[in-house]
């Protein structure tokens, strides 16, 4: 299933992209139930339009989904179960997650390509920060804007992981078990940031890391799309084809297969620190590529487009940030 967030008549609803349309799952599912088509396997009267509670629902929402699906896609009169995608707006899959959790340094080659250099490089503990949920996350089409302070801004393109239960102590070998799905993800960075100016005299090792942390949190630095992918469309997140380009110029083109720590590991230990919740995010990680290592930074006008296999495209225009 290839769940989505749209926006129609200023309303936020889950619906499915099936065969290019939008399906509208709380609508067809209400259909049904208008139409006495419910039977004993039914458990729930009506779908929840917000995607967090719809996964706290867990397999009875999916199969629900699954029916209203159904019931959409096999003659139903009422059109309005069935919309194209112009004519809504995708937002990001989970709009507004609880946590956002990012990895650092979970590309070999990435790496290698970055300024700080970890040498020698011990993978035992995965590196994981958070970026503020609220305002960093963003959806398709969404702009990435460059802040009035900004100076370098890059790309990271990455697979991102969505919870779909909540873990706490999670063991490896049954941490696949709490995936909703994945989607793609766009861990902008601003890589110039200085937390307050000073002298490289006066820059001590923690300057450092939180000019660095803190360049991760900018409005709007989390584009995430266009879809959740439910495990059984993506079937091995570690064997996934990921590239982003700008304008057209592929500048990452890498596979899943390449991270050092894989997902159950990342579910595993993240969930020893804190509970993790349905629609929470976990970014796997950049491959190398990017702008960093080559002196290239996005500038307005510029297009981002990242595609990973079996999930979709996302594509993110770059402007600059309004002074109003």
């Amino acid at each position: 299933m290839r769940l989505v967030t749209f926006e129609k008549s200023g309303r936020r609803r889950i619906g499915a992209l099936v065969d290019g349309l939008v399906i509208d799952l709380p609508a067809a599912h209400q259909g049904r139930v208008r139409t006495g088509l419910l039977t004993a396997e039914d458990t729930m009267r009506s779908l929840p339009s917000d995607i967090c509670e719809f996964l706290a629902a867990g397999e009875d929402a999916l199969k629900t989904a699954q029916r209203a699906i159904e019931y959409a896609t096999a003659g139903s009169p009422d059109k309005k179960l069935a919309l194209e995608p112009k004519k809504v707006k995708l937002c990001a899959p989970v709009p507004r997650p609880g946590k956002v959790l990012a990895l650092a340094g979970n590309y070999r080659a990435h790496i290698d390509e970055s300024v700080a250099k970890v040498a020698p490089w011990d993978p035992v503990t995965p590196r994981v920060f958070m970026k503020p949920p609220s305002t960093t996350v963003q959806g398709p089409d969404d702009p990435v804007c460059i802040p009035r302070n900004g100076q370098k801004i890059d790309w990271e393109a990455e697979l991102a992981v969505i919870i779909g239960k909540r873990a706490r102590f999670v063991a490896e070998s049954e941490a696949l078990d709490y995936v909703a799905g994945y989607t793609c993800f766009n861990d902008v960075s601003e890589r110039a940031l200085k937390i307050w100016e000073r002298t490289e005299e006066q820059t001590q090792e923690w300057d450092r890391f939180f000019d660095w942390l803190n360049g991760k949190w900018c409005d709007g630095f989390a584009p995430t799309g266009p879809v959740l992918a439910t495990p059984d469309e993506v079937q091995d997140p570690h064997n996934l084809k990921i590239s982003l380009s700008v304008n057209g110029e592929t500048m990452q083109d890498a596979n899943t297969s390449d991270m050092i720590f894989r997902v159950e590991r990342l579910i595993e230990y993240i969930s020893s620190i804190c509970t993790l919740e349905p629609g929470d995010l976990i970014a796997t990680g950049t491959p190398s590529g990017v702008g960093l290592s080559r002196g290239i930074f996005l500038k307005p006008g510029d297009k981002v487009r990242i595609e990973i296999e079996n999930i979709g495209v996302l594509e993110n225009p770059v402007e600059p940030e309004s002074s109003i």
